[in-house]
């Protein structure tokens, strides 16, 4: 009996000592918060046109003769497009210029009955009521010269309509209709379009509070000196390659559009080699410097009911659990204004699996993976 009542206390003992036994510290990747001069990105959905696009179309009626150029070639401002068929407004220069000369034979005519009048009047052979007749006459003659050069000057003009040259350098879109085709003043469709394409420029959009975001982001009083203290705009493409020059944004629309509720910016890129043509999309990429933020791991962050939450440690190495507040991104990394602070400890492994007051065996942790 007395040893049965030893066996039974060395068990009680045993047993309470291993109840009151701490549990294990859980290993896990501890970084030190720290702050830096950084950028975020915020990227905007941009349609791209050449700086000069114009539709190339006919001022007068008639067949399509000649087509000079090909499509999509590069052209030279002045270069020959196209030639409309001349011999309608050929003949029509030649009946105006017959009109101006018949014209001016009838000046001539005037002024001689204005001479033979004027001494008979003078000797009060005749009246000077004919006299003044010769001059209203020499008057009204004149006047038909000068409607007759007007006459030459538009069948000139007509006459080199017939000649289409390019208005700009640039680069030949479609050409729908072919040498032969009737060509009229009223087609809905023009001959072709051109397109300057040395520079492009990027018409993006921001809602109304990406705008009031975007003035409180970047310094200057007036929407003028935000533009100039802007940093360089990114263009990326439409396969996601970022273009290897940079650009400016250099307009803000006067108002804003009713139905949609955004407004327009524009970013202007160098495009010497025609590497981007009108019609390309893409996206405007613009930074904001941020300088000294606070930078989190977002490996090491949780969302919990749309907010953010991280694991600091104590100074025992237990987890507290803190809402931060993000204010961008940069690669795999947030940018915090508050929550946490520069030197702050956080837990970056296994975050899902933590709980508030878990005591922590810190490790270093592992660079993170590209």
């Amino acid at each position: 009996m007395l040893v049965l009542t030893v066996l039974v206390g060395l068990y009680s003992c045993k047993s309470s000592s291993a109840h009151n036994e701490a549990p294990a510290a859980t290993p896990a990747e501890v970084v030190t918060i720290g702050a830096a001069d950084t950028n975020t990105e915020n990227d905007y959905t941009a349609s791209l046109e050449g700086k000069v696009n114009v539709e190339i179309r006919s001022q007068v009626d008639g067949y399509l003769e000649k087509v000079y150029v090909d499509e999509g070639a590069y052209v030279k401002a002045g270069q020959p497009l196209f030639k409309i068929d001349e011999h309608r407004y050929r003949e029509q220069l030649n009946n105006a210029k017959a009109a101006l000369h018949a014209a001016e034979a009838s000046v001539l005519n005037a002024q001689l009955e204005i001479d033979k009048v004027t001494p008979l009047v003078n000797n009060k052979v005749v009246s000077d009521m004919q006299l003044r007749t010769a001059k209203t006459a020499h008057e009204v003659a004149t006047a038909n010269v000068e409607q007759a050069k007007a006459m030459v000057a538009s069948a000139a003009i007509n006459l080199g309509y017939t000649n289409i040259t390019a208005p700009v350098s640039g680069y030949i879109g479609r050409i729908p209709k072919k040498a032969g085709a009737l060509i009229s003043l009223n087609d809905p469709e023009a001959l072709t379009k051109l397109s300057d394409v040395h520079e492009i420029y990027a018409y993006f959009s921001l809602s109304e509070g990406d705008f009031f975001s975007f003035k409180d982001n970047y310094d200057g009083s007036t929407l003028e000196e935000k533009l100039k203290n802007l940093p360089p705009a990114i263009l990326v493409l439409a396969d996601n390659h970022v273009y290897e020059e940079k650009g400016k944004v250099d307009m803000i629309d006067g108002q804003f559009e009713k139905n949609t509720g955004a407004i327009t910016l524009r970013a202007v890129f160098p495009n010497a080699k025609g590497t981007i043509r009108t019609g390309n999309t893409g996206k405007v990429r613009l930074l904001r410097e941020h300088k000294a933020a606070i930078i989190v791991p977002q490996a090491a962050t949780i969302e919990i009911q749309d907010r953010i939450f991280v694991y600091t440690l104590d100074k025992d190495n237990k987890t507290v659990r803190q809402a931060i507040t993000v204010i961008g991104s940069t690669g795999n990394q947030y940018l915090v204004s508050d929550g946490v602070k520069s030197g702050d400890r956080i837990v970056v492994s296994g975050v899902d699996r933590l709980k508030e007051g878990m005591e922590i065996k810190p490790e270093k942790a592992k660079p993170a993976q590209n």
